[in-house]
């Protein structure tokens, strides 16, 4: 998964370059944006593509640059229903009264001459004649009688137009040449329609990046099997999916791995061969049945296994071998909460750099805090809560009750997660605090 000009070696070279200069770069306890940067800088986009059909290509990622093969719109067109006529005209004070000599229908352009005191009857999208430049609305304009029942006449006021109104110029949206969507976008329905305009049935995408995910834990038991004292419902697994699924991966369900150092090893070799990137939870912290780390430093690489936020204090990132193939892999915690926070965090975008996709932080916003919220300074923390809009229309937040971490239910009610950073100690109520929308995330 290396760039055609670097080999593994030349990339954990880059990487422990990019360690030294993280300020007071410790493994075992790294702040978030540390954390977050050594990764952005590790990930390296995967390089193969493919053709798809265009209804094939929702969300997925664009391989190359999409220029226009053709000006959008193809013509000079009116952008409302109405009278096109000369704008020249528009020199007269007061009143206009035009003829009118015909029509011009979307699809069915008008083909006579439109002369000086004439106009013709206009449809929004249909091109306009030779010698017009200006169209006024139907709304604006009163039929006038005639002595000739062959032809009728429009009157209205010239004030409130002036030439070249309402036209919609040859290559006002897209110039022949120019980018339409750049390397890296992802195909939203809009794309999907400004792709259509321009003729295009197939695209260059980025293949799907494929992900492995495993739970690890004696404890664990699938759905469908019998709980027995001290088991717990593998609940993981299913979150992960639907994180994978919003995101678009090929994804591998390996099931459930026990507390045993040789099937992890043998679950991360086979997951290796497999992936692009692998994701574990559960294994990670520092019990005695926690083996991720140790079969992650045999394998490959761990860059590091503990960062300084709750919930996820236990994280592991690094790269494994396997024969020819190497894979990325996050070895995330095991309680509920704390999967989908480093998840959204720390996986997330890398995963998306993975994929050759755009990328950006995400989008905080401001809130004022509802109540008191107890917080650690030295830590970043990210509290789950519930976002409303006061009287007066602000933005008020306040926290889902009980943040454990294997408290699942707190997500599920929540709409935001409040960012408490290090350097934050308690928070008072009315106090101003930062949150991340769910929508467009979750």
């Amino acid at each position: 998964m290396q760039t055609p000009h670097q080999t593994p070696t030349q990339i954990d070279h880059s990487l422990q370059n990019i360690l030294q200069q993280q300020h007071n770069y410790q493994a075992h306890a790294l702040s978030v944006d540390q954390a977050q940067q050594i990764i952005q800088a590790f990930i390296q986009p995967v390089q193969e593509s493919e053709y798809v059909n265009l209804l094939s290509a929702f969300e997925r990622i664009l391989a190359q640059d999409i220029a226009s093969p053709i000006d959008v719109p193809a013509h000079d067109n009116s952008a409302m229903d109405g009278f096109a006529f000369n704008g020249e005209s528009l020199h007269t004070n007061g009143d206009l009264s035009l003829t009118v000599v015909g029509q011009a229908l979307a699809g069915h352009p008008f083909l006579g001459q439109v002369q000086r005191g004439e106009c013709i009857r206009i449809m929004t999208g249909a091109v306009m004649p030779n010698n017009c430049d200006t169209v006024v609305p139907q709304e604006l304009t009163e039929r006038m009688p005639t002595e000739n029942s062959n032809s009728d006449q429009i009157r209205f006021s010239t004030h409130r137009l002036r030439a070249g109104d309402n036209r919609r110029l040859r290559g006002e949206d897209l110039s022949l040449g120019k980018i339409a969507l750049s390397k890296g976008k992802r195909i939203t329905p809009a794309d999907l329609g400004l792709l259509a305009s321009l003729g295009l049935a197939q695209i260059e995408v980025k293949r799907k990046v494929k992900i492995a995910y495993f739970s690890t834990g004696d404890e664990l038991r699938s759905l469908g099997e019998s709980l027995d004292a001290g088991s717990v419902y593998d609940s993981n697994r299913y979150t992960i999916y639907g994180m994978l699924q919003s995101l678009g991966c090929e994804m591998i369900d390996m099931g459930v791995v026990a507390d045993d150092p040789e099937q992890l090893e043998q679950a991360l070799r086979r997951a290796c061969e497999q992936a692009d990137a692998i994701i574990t939870s559960g294994g990670v912290s520092v019990g005695t049945a926690d083996y991720t780390k140790q079969i992650m430093s045999k394998l490959g690489e761990v860059e590091f296994w503990t960062l300084g936020m709750r919930p996820g204090r236990p994280m592991a990132f690094g790269k494994i071998r396997s024969q020819n193939h190497s894979a990325y892999l996050f070895g995330l915690p095991g309680n509920p909460v704390a999967v989908m926070v480093t998840f959204y965090f720390f996986v997330r975008q890398a995963l998306q750099t993975l994929m050759g996709a755009h990328t950006a932080s995400l989008i905080s916003i401001p809130a004022i805090s509802k109540k008191a919220i107890r917080k650690r300074k030295g830590r970043t923390e990210y509290q789950r809560g519930i976002v409303t809009k006061n009287a007066e229309g602000k933005l008020e937040v306040c926290v889902t009750g009980s943040q454990g971490s294997g408290i699942l239910r707190s997500m599920s009610e929540a709409n935001c997660m409040i960012v408490l950073p290090d350097e934050s100690s308690d928070i008072n109520a009315g106090d101003m605090v930062q949150i991340i929308l769910f929508e467009g995330l979750i």
